[in-house]
């Protein structure tokens, strides 16, 4: 590929088609990680790592925070619409998505619950959409008829471009005419300066590294748009929380814990620990890119839920007819009871 990658567009027809799949697996019963047998609860937890990542879930585990719950990974997740499928599905105990996605599938009828903020946007850990330092954009409506590069559609990056756009003063028809494109996310400081998008969204150490580089600028940040907000949360289907009660209060109170450790341990001191955990579970990666970790961005005192963190999606999902207004309110959506961290 001359350019080093090809641009594709992927449909929301498409995205909620998986969706769908998902909700009905789950309805025929198909589901065969959800729930303990014989009164006896599940401690061990299917899920799906990233790659040169550590997880929450994972950096509990090995601060010891998880008790008697262990973990079994499965393999590495390629989105968050697909961890939380293979969730609801039951191949995996739970799994992590942008809140927006978490509402498309509980719109399908999906019986899951958010149990704890997985990450978000702050200070230190935020998307930004970039330009060329000489590029004309300099407003949202600078972006009517040019291309927008991001991760994947119909997802948090695409959702914020249109908060961005409607808080410019562009009418649905303008709005319509800024093109989102995926692009891999390796990709999208090449593509940017080889000016086959006009716009890049950029985050961690590739956002830094492009910074670094020069010769680029933010026209936004998601952090600058919201405010600090938890973005993602962690999913269980409603019949494995009834079923594993305990398990799931030591996993949530866990998860909220690592939170807190993330938070108040000197950087370095969380950087060393994340790259021990990466080196012991032998998979063969690479520990470079975690030496620019800063921070998991939660916003809320050991990841317990508000409303406000689905209200903002069921809002912008109602606007753009993917979702009926007033189908799903949003504290039917997550659950703080089994957080035991934090409370008040």
């Amino acid at each position: 590929m001359s350019a080093g990658f090809t641009t594709t567009r992927t449909s929301r027809r498409q995205f909620l088609t998986l969706l769908g799949i998902s909700a009905a697996a789950v309805s025929c019963g198909t589901a065969t990680a959800t729930g303990g047998s014989g009164g006896k609860q599940i401690t061990s937890l299917k899920y799906q790592g990233a790659v040169g990542a550590v997880t929450l879930p994972e950096l509990a585990a090995d601060l010891g925070y998880l008790g008697n719950v262990t973990l079994d990974w499965v393999g590495n997740t390629i989105s968050g619409p697909q961890d939380i499928q293979s969730a609801a599905t039951g191949q995996t105990h739970f799994g992590s998505a942008f809140n927006g996605a978490v509402i498309k599938l509980a719109s399908t009828k999906a019986p899951i619950k958010a149990v704890i903020s997985s990450y978000g946007s702050d200070q230190y850990s935020y998307g930004g959409y970039y330009v060329l330092e000489d590029s004309p954009i300099r407003s949202a409506r600078d972006l009517i008829g040019k291309k927008v590069g991001m991760n994947t559609l119909g997802a948090h990056y695409q959702a914020l471009l249109d908060i961005y756009l409607s808080r410019g003063g562009l009418s649905k028809e303008d709005a319509a005419k800024v093109e989102p494109l995926v692009v891999p996310p390796v990709n999208t400081e090449q593509s940017l300066r080889q000016k086959q998008i006009e716009v890049g969204v950029l985050t961690g150490v590739l956002r830094d590294k492009a910074l670094a580089a020069g010769g680029i600028r933010p026209l936004f940040t998601d952090v600058e748009l919201l405010g600090p907000f938890s973005a993602g949360t962690y999913i269980m289907t409603d019949r494995f929380i009834k079923q594993n009660p305990d398990t799931v209060r030591t996993f949530v109170t866990g998860v909220a814990k690592a939170i807190e450790w993330s938070r108040t341990t000197p950087r370095e001191q969380v950087v060393a620990r994340m790259t021990e955990i990466v080196k012991k579970r032998g998979r063969n990666e690479d520990t470079a890119t975690l030496q620019f970790w800063r921070s998991y961005g939660v916003a809320e005192t050991g990841g317990r839920i508000e409303d406000k963190e689905f209200q903002l999606w069921l809002d912008w999902l109602g606007d753009r007819g993917e979702i009926k207004k007033g189908q799903l309110k949003a504290a039917d959506l997550y659950t703080n009871e089994f957080n035991g961290h934090g409370k008040g």
